[in-house]
Parts: C-alpha cells; sequence; structure tokens
C-alpha cells in the first residue's frame, strides 16, 4: 500500500528560520561588542602602556657613565686624574674568524696571547653587535702601528675615552690606591644601575674607601634602534626621533688629601732600595702627611689593563710590592714603647723618678737561671727611668715589668692606640695585636696554652713576644706623645669639592679619648728622656739628630726576626739579610710645639737607631723647610 507524505509546514519553518536568525544576530552583537570594548581598553585604557611599550621596541635607553672626581695633594697638586686615551675595541657580528683576527693582533704585540680565552668569552656572552674593549689604553707607538694595518682587521678599531692616570706612579700608589676594571664580585657589591657604562671601580687605598663620592651619578640617553637592536644613525631619522631625551652625568667629587707630596717623595727616596714604611702625620689633627711602602708598583698599570703575566710577577714578588705595609704590616714595636710603657709604670707606681736600677748586661726571673738579655752585652751600669729610655736599657724595663703586669701594660698601650684600627679613611687596616691574660685565653685552644707565663711579660715590656703593631699605630701612638695625651682620629681627606661650584667642605678632625695620666710631669721627664735620644751626649740616635736647628724628640726599636739561643750572637754579614732585625724609630717635632710625629720602619734594618733614625730625621727636615744632605 502507498504511504502519502504529508503537507510542508511553511509557518513552522518560517518560525525556526527567524529564530535561528535572531540567534545569530544577536551572537554577532556580542562577539562584535567584545571587539570593541577590547579595542576601547587598547586604544583608551592601555593605551600609555603600549605606547610605551612601542617606543621601548624603538628606543634603548644608554647609559652615559661619569668623569670620575680628580684626587689633589694638600697644596692642590694632582694625584689622579682623567686623561684621554684610545681604547682598542672589537665588534664580534663584524669580524668573520674572531679567533684568527685575536691571534694577529698578539702577533704584533697589541694583546697579550694568554688573554685571547677571555675576550672570546666576552664576545659570547652579550649581544655580537656590542663592542669589547681588549686595550684601555694604547700608547702613540702602538696607535701608529695598528692605524697602518687596520685594514687587516675589519670590526677592530680605536675609541676615544677618560682613563685613570696617576702622574706619580709608584709615589703615591699605596697612599691613594688605584682603580681597576670591574670584576664579578664587584658587579655583585655594586648598584647595577649606579654602575651602568663604568667600566672601573676603586679598588685599593683612597679610591676605594671615598668610592661612593669620586665615581659621581650615571647619566643616560635614549638612542633610536632597528628591529634588531641596533642603532640608526643620526642623519636617518626623522624630525620627532632628534628630539630624544638625554640626562647628563653628574660628575664625581674631587678629594683634597692631607698628603704633601714633596714629603710623599722624600720618604720613598729614604726607602729607596729598601723594604720598609714610613706615616708621618700632624699630631694637632691627624691629617696624614706621608704614607709609604715600599717596595712600590706603579697604578697606572692596574688603571690601564694588566696582563695577567704581570700581575702575577707582581703577586709572587718576594719583595711584596702589592703589600700596603704602612697600614697591613704588623711588626713587633720593639723599644718604640718604652716611653709609653714609662708613663704607665709610673702612673701605677711600679717606678719613679729616682729609682736607680744596676744593669749587668741581663736580668732573670727569681728562681729561674734563664737569663733575658740586655742589647748592650756589658750593660749600661747605674741607671734611672731617664736613662733607660735615653740609653735604651732593657734590663731596667724587665725590672719593672714584673710590677706592672701584662694586664696594666695592656690597658695603658690600648690608650695610645696599639694592637686596634686607628680608623683611618682607607681600607683593610690591621688590628695588630696587643696581648692579655684574657687574650691569651681566648686565642689558644689548648689549656696549657691559656696560661700567662712571667717570662712573657718580660719579652713583652720590650715590644717582643706576641705584640705587634703597625707603622700607622706607631706614628699615631708617638703623636699622642707629642700632644701630652691629646689624640686625633687619623684621616688622608682635608676636603670635599663639588665639581661644578668649586665649593669645598672641609672635613673636621675627630677627636679621640685621652690618654690618662694624671701627673702631668710624668709627661715633661718622659718627654725630656726622648729628646736626649736624639740630642745628648748618651742617646742612641744622638747621631741622627746632631746638628739639627731645632728640637726634638724621639725612640729607637730593634725587633728580632728569629729566636737566637740564650748565650749566642750572629754576625749581621753571616746570616740572611732577610734575617736581620727590624729597625724601627719614632719622633716628633719640634719639641715645645709638635707639628709632625713620625714613624718610620725598615725591614731587616738591623739598628733603629743607625738606619732608621736618620729617615726620620731627613722627613722632619724637610717638612720644617731644613736643608740637610745626611741621608
Amino acid at each position: 500500500m502507498r504511504l502519502i507524505s504529508p503537507i510542508k509546514d511553511h509557518h513552522f519553518e518560517q518560525r525556526m528560520f527567524t529564530a535561528r536568525a535572531i540567534l545569530s544576530a544577536v551572537f554577532a552583537v556580542i562577539l562584535l561588542g567584545i571587539v570593541v570594548a577590547r579595542l576601547v581598553q587598547l586604544q583608551i585604557y592601555d593605551h600609555e602602556l603600549f605606547s610605551e611599550k612601542s617606543q621601548g621596541n624603538r628606543i634603548r635607553i644608554e647609559a652615559i657613565p661619569p668623569t670620575r672626581g680628580l684626587i689633589f695633594d694638600r697644596r692642590g697638586r694632582v694625584l689622579a686624574e682623567n686623561l684621554p686615551a684610545y681604547q682598542l675595541e672589537l665588534i664580534p657580528e663584524q669580524i668573520p674568524d674572531l679567533n684568527d683576527t685575536l691571534t694577529r693582533l698578539a702577533g704584533i704585540g697589541l694583546i697579550n696571547r694568554e688573554d685571547i680565552p677571555n675576550y672570546t668569552d666576552l664576545s659570547q656572552s652579550g649581544p655580537r653587535f656590542k663592542p669589547i674593549t681588549l686595550r684601555f689604553r694604547l700608547s702613540e707607538d702602538e696607535i701608529a702601528n695598528f692605524a697602518v694595518q687596520r685594514p687587516r682587521f675589519p670590526g677592530v678599531d680605536l675609541q676615544p675615552r677618560l682613563v685613570r692616570h696617576y702622574p706619580d706612579g709608584e709615589l703615591v700608589a699605596h697612599a691613594i690606591g688605584y682603580v681597576g676594571a670591574l670584576s664579578t664580585a664587584d658587579l655583585r657589591r655594586l648598584d647595577s644601575a649606579a654602575y651602568a657604562g663604568t667600566s672601573h671601580t676603586g679598588k685599593t687605598g683612597v679610591e676605594h674607601f671615598n668610592e661612593e663620592v669620586l665615581h659621581g651619578g650615571v647619566g643616560y640617553q635614549q638612542v633610536v634602534t632597528n628591529a634588531f637592536g641596533r642603532e640608526i644613525p643620526a642623519e636617518t631619522r626623522d624630525f620627532s626621533e632628534a628630539l630624544l631625551d638625554r640626562e647628563r652625568p653628574m660628575p664625581g667629587v674631587n678629594l683634597y688629601l692631607s698628603l704633601d707630596l714633596d714629603l710623599q717623595r722624600v720618604a720613598t727616596e729614604a726607602l729607596a732600595g729598601r723594604r720598609g714604611s714610613i706615616v708621618a702625620l700632624d699630631p694637632n689633627n691627624g691629617e696624614i702627611l706621608a704614607l709609604v711602602s715600599a717596595p712600590a708598583f706603579d697604578p697606572n698599570a692596574f688603571a690601564t689593563g694588566m696582563s695577567t703575566a704581570d700581575y702575577n710577577l707582581l703577586q709572587h714578588d718576594e719583595d711584596r710590592p702589592l703589600f700596603n705595609r704602612a697600614v697591613v704590616g704588623s711588626y713587633p714595636p720593639g723599644s718604640t714603647i718604652k716611653p709609653m710603657l714609662s708613663l704607665a709604670a709610673l702612673e701605677v707606681g711600679a717606678t719613679n723618678l729616682t729609682r736607680r736600677s744596676v744593669c749587668i748586661g741581663w736580668y732573670s726571673l727569681p728562681g729561674s737561671t734563664h737569663r733575658f738579655r740586655d742589647w748592650r752585652r756589658e750593660g749600661h751600669g747605674e741607671v734611672d727611668l731617664h736613662d733607660a729610655i735615653s740609653q735604651s736599657c732593657d734590663v731596667y724595663f724587665y725590672e719593672i715589668s714584673r710590677d706592672i703586669g701584662i694586664d696594666t701594660m695592656h690597658q695603658y698601650l690600648d690608650q695610645f692606640g696599639l694592637g686596634r684600627e686607628t680608623g683611618l679613611d682607607m681600607t683593610g687596616e690591621s688590628d695588630g695585636l696587643l696581648p692579655s691574660r684574657a687574650w691569651k685565653r681566648q686565642a689558644f685552644s689548648e689549656r696549657a696554652d691559656q696560661v700567662w707565663f712571667p717570662g712573657e711579660t718580660i719579652i713583652a715590656s720590650i715590644g717582643q713576644g706576641y705584640m705587634l703593631t703597625t707603622p700607622l699605630q706607631l706614628a699615631n701612638a708617638v703623636a699622642a706623645m707629642a700632644t701630652r695625651g691629646e689624640r686625633w682620629k687619623p684621616h688622608m681627606v682635608a676636603a670635599f669639592e663639588d665639581p661644578l661650584s668649586g665649593e669645598r667642605t672641609l672635613v673636621s678632625p675627630e677627636p679621640l679619648p685621652k690618654v690618662k695620666i694624671d701627673n702631668e710631669f710624668y709627661w715633661d721627664n718622659v718627654i725630656n728622656a726622648m729628646h736626649n735620644v736624639m740630642q745628648s751626649e748618651t742617646g742612641t740616635a744622638r747621631a741622627a739628630g746632631l746638628g739639627a736647628p731645632y728640637l726634638m724628640a724621639g725612640k729607637s726599636g730593634t725587633s728580632q726576626v728569629f729566636s737566637v739561643a740564650q748565650d749566642e750572637e750572629y754576625d749581621e754579614d753571616e746570616i740572611d739579610e732577610r734575617l736581620r732585625d727590624h729597625a724601627l724609630f719614632i719622633a716628633f717635632a719640634p719639641l715645645d710645639d709638635p707639628v709632625i710625629a713620625v714613624a718610620v720602619i725598615v725591614e731587616n734594618g738591623s739598628s733603629g737607631s743607625r738606619v732608621a733614625a736618620p729617615i726620620a730625621r731627613k722627613i722632619m727636615d724637610t717638612y720644617l723647610g731644613v736643608a740637610d744632605d745626611a741621608l
């Protein structure tokens, strides 16, 4: 049987079509609304954000490093400056064979072969279109050598830069320090934003301690770049791109040091061919007048880039030219502490101004056969405190040391600043060592080693044993003797100068706690004895003070480098030079109105009065304007 199909419902189909059309229209309107809303957000609400991002893709901010502050001596003579120089730079992307290019540069003497791996690593650590510095400063001969061969080195060129320069080189190396290329450790320590574009930083001395003010403030400029980050030449930019922002860097502050360059030169010449140190300061305010460590080095080599081989030579030199003996070197002070110890003995009643002892050339503790020898084998005979200082009688101090005691020694010598940092505005200062019972208990782990023995007090009374001081501490201590207990914190910087206005800000002297000696007559007696050390018929350094047109005071010292047996002596001419005693001398002048205090240490110089004292005299003569050709 055949089925008949139903009649088609047009109304139903019409309603279905209309519903679908309306649904589609609504959906389309919703989608269009979303698009419009997104456009409104992008064009209105987020316009500034995306405009900045777009601008950032087109314009790059480049740092402009500041000009480092200058350093002058007390008379305005330049100690550290910035000179224009040509640097040798390469752009890795412009060099087809980097290793071949570097090898050929080494072949003509412009770089060192051992540094090639470092340059290769640098070329791979950043964008290949960024220049890499191969040499920070080229000589005129090197510039000429490269100029004639430039076509052979595509991608390598000379660029003008400012380079730190020290006109007096070794003369001020340890006093003001030097700058060097930024290391990985420096980058971790320093603010990366503040050092953007900077290649060097202060490494030692004044340069390091005052880095924050010397460095200055970084500037910036906007640079138009293409999609690959390369700068677009100025002549191809449109008008709007020519009006780019630029902020000039703020130059570093200039420093005026208390250092006297003439005195520094005389001190350096006095130590020529010797190892040692000289520190001279003004006892009335703590200003450092001269600070020398010998031998020294040329700080310009660090500022312009030193090869690995050259640095290794300096580092492994047995004379240690990189070692700042003035503030880091620690030495037994020897007899130079006797004036300070005499004041302590008088103050606590361990001796008096009339007590006399007989020096027979040695001293033994009760119940002991061990002899502590005097430097004069036959002894000094009958001496009082005044004689013991001027003639440096060891036996007298051996005797009174038992009544003073090591802890009282520590208490009074500490007041003179021995055995601890002076607070000089320079990094790396050593503490030295001022022993006491408490110190020994903490210094040794074995109980038997923690006991303080009477014999250790005996040798401490002449500045031997555990006691260690720096030349700076000795200069600071004798300055306190010169001012009868008034003390000032040593400092190198005398003034800061604004590089733009030229306005100077003076550094105010910082007082330190005064040495507590109640009886002023004690000062008179001890200082008079120090005067007789140099200007009496029996003084140990009378030869150094001979013929001076002014009055002075001083004290010699000799410290052993190695121990000898009790009854044994050594001949200076028969032992190795580096095993001889150190020679020390401290002094101040003029006697009644001191303006300079000096400490001299000559390593392995054997005799303080014979070797170190004439150097101290030369320093004082120079500063006081007295001609002397004794050295």
